[in-house]
């Protein structure tokens, strides 16, 4: 771990961590706001991530939606890395009272970290829009839970209940942040005395206005870019956040 960081660690009781792509990039999920996920997208749909990750999209082109969604949006197979594991100990040690995460994988939970507000949702979770029952990742992927009433070929996941369309727990764009996580997350940043920022330039809003409600001791911001808040940070650490956070 980083030198100037581990002694902040040691002198801080109550470490909120607020993290973005980034963390999961080192674990191979990639970004698909980075120019190649962009340059994707536009070549093989027309559109921009963005515009298929949007509320309006999802119900007006659901297969092209869940096309690009299963495809782009879900590793089952990554673990996670050097940093998620990291933030997992300082938990079990107490330090670290809460996650707030931007990403959807589930690779915090994975690693072990047990209070984690997931500011976007998740893609582990699944629920029917008609009777709200709730499918995990594995169901929505068979193909064979896709099928229409009639036996047609679909993309699309179907409840086995009453047959309504299966969304993912996601926080799609035109869509707001889900209130008692945000809350939540709003509470465990204001009453940190270290808030830690990686992996995300604090470029996507809501979720980077949530550093404005910081008032402790030390902001620490670890991330391979330049960000808006480098010059309000007591730390600023330019390189990859596992290497940074590795014991």
């Amino acid at each position: 771990m980083n030198s100037d960081l581990k002694k902040i660690i040691e002198d801080s009781h109550n470490i909120v961590f607020f993290g973005g792509a980034g963390v999961s990039t080192e674990s191979g999920v990639p970004d698909f706001r980075s120019e190649n996920g962009l340059y994707h997208a536009q070549k093989q749909y027309g559109y921009s991530p963005e515009m298929m990750l949007s509320h309006t999209f999802f119900m007006g082109e659901m297969k092209t939606f869940f096309d690009y969604y299963k495809k782009n949006l879900i590793y089952p197979d990554v673990k996670p890395n050097q940093a998620h594991i990291a933030l997992a100990r300082l938990e079990e040690q107490g330090k670290l009272k809460a996650v707030v995460t931007q990403n959807i994988d589930g690779l915090h939970q994975l690693a072990g970290s047990k209070k984690v507000y997931e500011l976007h949702g998740s893609v582990l979770r699944n629920y029917c829009m008609k009777c709200r029952t709730f499918y995990p990742l594995d169901y929505i992927m068979d193909l064979e839970h896709c099928k229409t009433k009639d036996g047609t070929e679909s993309n699309i996941p179907r409840c086995e209940k009453c047959g309504g369309i299966i969304k993912p727990d996601v926080v799609l764009y035109e869509e707001a942040l889900d209130q008692d996580v945000l809350n939540n997350a709003v509470s465990a940043i204001s009453s940190a005395d270290l808030l830690i920022v990686g992996g995300t330039s604090l470029m996507v809003y809501p979720a980077a206005g949530l550093i404005q409600y910081f008032r402790g001791k030390k902001l620490v911001l670890i991330n391979k870019s330049v960000t808006q808040f480098d010059d309000r940070a007591n730390l600023v650490i330019h390189e990859p956040i596992g290497e940074v956070l590795g014991f």
